[in-house]
């Protein structure tokens, strides 16, 4: 198919479950679209080296699933973890609430076998932990299907830890559950996972859900450490008392598995909870730094009261990976144009903060007119240097991740519909 579609000179976009959120996946004027949903096969699990082979239409949380009863589970967790699949996970290297002591998606692939556009099949890393040579496994990771489509994905497992403990925490105002968020770090304690979730999406979650969220506060923490027995009780202890040390109202520690999942539900289908409020979203993924929470959210609030626009904020705190979701009608004209310039204006004020575009969503086609404001010149053309040292023809998933010129844009709406003439 590839080999064909490079003879005929066909553009190719690769495609897995669709649960993209930049438009990385979508074709923009038509070509070859190859769906990789269906490639769903597991390979044995190499138990001695923990690890094994899937291709890239298996879905995320299956991975954790097949493998739990040998005691082990694939880290990365992004919120849509029953729906995303590892494919879409390598091309945007995901990551997910558990990334703050796990690391993202490239810290978990040993290698990939890939299909070049001229349809040559190689692979790329593998079980040796530093194998020599450049690491082209890690060209691939986070490439958005740029440089190749790959067909099987050897990930690292994880042995699950021994304890975990799960902790909400409730403040009156976002100021003082940013500043826990440096705080427990600067404890020396760093979490598996530490979440944050406004008043708003409080309140869209806690209806949905109906999870016992305390409503009425400003800001919540979700805060997860785990290890040995001791190690969880000390690391507890730490983030109870940097809590307290600035003005924590509550701390709910979860007492059994079933209220930890009941809490993870309320994180994890906090984006399904918008749809209530709004038949649109704008969903975001800017990094600052940690040290920076404070004053981002203070932009954040000022730049959506301007635009007169309802924002809902939930994300992964702990290492500064934004998520605000800008709710919206597409239908009303007025209401969308707000929307975007609030967007526009959030990703710019990340930017200079010291933050960047995109913490594991990837840049697709929506944040690609936004990479001058991270890279100069020479750095862009660096990169699409290496895209072309894959994919001298450009027919790899063209339009994405790189401008076609080095120039800022703004985001608008994207058409939906599949350009005409495209094939998949």
């Amino acid at each position: 198919c590839m080999r064909m579609a490079h003879e005929a000179g066909v553009d190719v976009v690769p495609r897995g479950s669709g649960t993209g959120l930049t438009g990385g996946a979508v074709p923009l004027e038509g070509g070859l679209v190859i769906s990789l949903a269906r490639m769903r096969a597991m390979g044995e699990v190499d138990v001695a080296n923990a690890c094994m082979w899937v291709q890239p239409g298996v879905l995320n949380l299956d991975v954790s699933t097949a493998i739990a009863h040998l005691g082990l589970h694939y880290a990365p967790d992004p919120s849509s973890q029953q729906a995303c699949s590892i494919g879409g996970n390598v091309g945007t290297n995901a990551g997910g609430p558990h990334c703050l002591a796990y690391g993202v998606t490239v810290q978990h692939v040993l290698g990939v076998e890939m299909v070049r556009p001229d349809g040559q099949v190689v692979v790329l890393g593998g079980v040796a932990p530093d194998p020599p040579g450049y690491d082209l496994r890690g060209v691939v990771v986070g490439a958005e299907g740029t440089v190749g489509v790959v067909t099987r994905v050897l990930l690292r497992l994880t042995p699950l830890p021994p304890d975990v403990r799960t902790m909400l925490l409730d403040f009156l105002s976002v100021s003082d559950a940013s500043a826990v968020v440096q705080a427990i770090i600067a404890a020396g304690v760093i979490p598996a996972a530490l979440e944050m979730m406004d008043r708003n999406m409080t309140l869209a979650v806690e209806e949905f859900v109906h999870a016992g969220l305390p409503t009425d506060a400003a800001a919540l923490l979700l805060v997860e450490v785990d290890g040995s027995p001791a190690e969880v009780d000390t690391a507890t202890a730490v983030v109870e008392r940097v809590a307290h040390e600035h003005g924590v109202r509550t701390v709910r520690v979860a007492q059994d598995e079933d209220e930890r999942a009941l809490l993870w539900k309320a994180r994890k289908t906090a984006f399904g909870a918008v749809a209530r409020l709004k038949p649109s979203y704008y969903l975001h993924d800017c990094v600052v730094p940690r040290t920076r929470l404070v004053e981002i959210m203070e932009a954040i609030g000022e730049i959506t009261a301007r635009e007169g626009v309802i924002c809902l904020n939930v994300f992964h705190a702990g290492d500064g990976n934004l998520h605000p979701i800008i709710a919206f009608d597409r239908s009303d004209p007025d209401e969308s144009a707000r929307a975007m310039r609030a967007g526009d204006q959030i990703v710019r004020a990340c930017v200079a903060m010291g933050g960047t575009l995109s913490g594991e969503h990837g840049i697709g086609v929506e944040k690609r007119d936004y990479m001058p404001l991270v890279f100069d010149d020479d750095d862009l053309e660096a990169q699409a240097c290496v895209r072309r040292a894959f994919d001298p023809d450009g027919r790899m998933n063209p339009d994405k991740v790189l401008p076609t010129g080095t120039r800022c844009g703004e985001v608008g709406l994207a058409d939906t519909q599949v350009p005409e003439g495209t094939w998949i």
